[in-house]
């Protein structure tokens, strides 16, 4: 059991390249468990967590509803955007600069074998760690993700989140509003919800730009925290 996870921040980086290279680990890690099961070598398998901010990109989840993108092709590229339908659970969202997304690509098998309790988990990292800035988040019901005022007319969702999981390996992840861009949101129904509003920290703290550096060391002192590992 190899609870260490290599961690790689990739800076910007564009959307396909990135998925090609979760792909690339994904596959990997699959590989080896293949292995081990065929011919019971005892190899070790790798875990990752990536960080990554993507140049503005909306993607759809393959039990997605593709109209909910409000943009034709020619609005998207006038809007500099791209659009992927992927191999995500979840339906549409958006990247863009001034957001933290993160993939960790783990073997659950290395943690606990419930996809259910890994996604309690990376919300509650989420949960943790905006309470460091003194907010208030949490879960709603049937809805994943972390949302602000859950049950109120103002009901916001600050971090979604869509994974792909097989034979126990994690890949996609989360994406946390940090300096983003909400206008963005506005050429979307996020996540198929309608009538809900989405935010941003530093919307939330009313301030200009957040510190994101700070906020990924947060985020990673409680995952490492939830998921009892270590990174290098």
């Amino acid at each position: 059991m190899n609870k260490t996870i290599q961690l790689h921040d990739l800076g910007t980086k564009d959307f396909k390249d990135t998925w090609d290279y979760q792909e690339q680990l994904f596959k990997g890690i699959l590989d080896t468990k293949i292995k081990n099961r065929r011919e019971d070598l005892g190899l070790q398998t790798t875990n990752y967590f990536l960080f990554v901010e993507h140049p503005h990109v909306y993607t759809l989840g393959k039990s997605g509803d593709v109209s909910n993108l409000l943009l034709s092709e020619e609005q998207l590229t006038q809007k500099g955007a791209t659009f992927y339908k992927i191999n995500r659970g979840g339906d549409i969202t958006y990247h863009g600069p001034g957001q933290i997304v993160g993939y960790p690509i783990l073997d659950l098998d290395n943690f606990f074998t419930d996809i259910h309790k890994y996604l309690r988990f990376l919300e509650e990292m989420i949960i943790l760690t905006l309470a460091e800035y003194g907010l208030k988040t949490e879960r709603s019901p049937g809805e994943t993700g972390v949302w602000l005022d859950v049950g109120t007319p103002f009901a916001r969702k600050i971090c979604a989140m869509g994974v792909r999981a097989s034979r126990w390996v994690t890949m996609h992840g989360f994406a946390l509003n940090v300096n983003a861009n909400l206008g963005y949101f506005d050429n979307i129904i996020p996540c198929g919800i309608r009538g809900k509003a989405v935010t941003s920290l530093n919307v939330e703290l009313g301030m200009d730009k957040v510190d994101e550096a700070e906020v990924k060391e947060k985020l990673l002192k409680h995952f490492k925290a939830l998921f009892e590992a270590e990174f290098n």
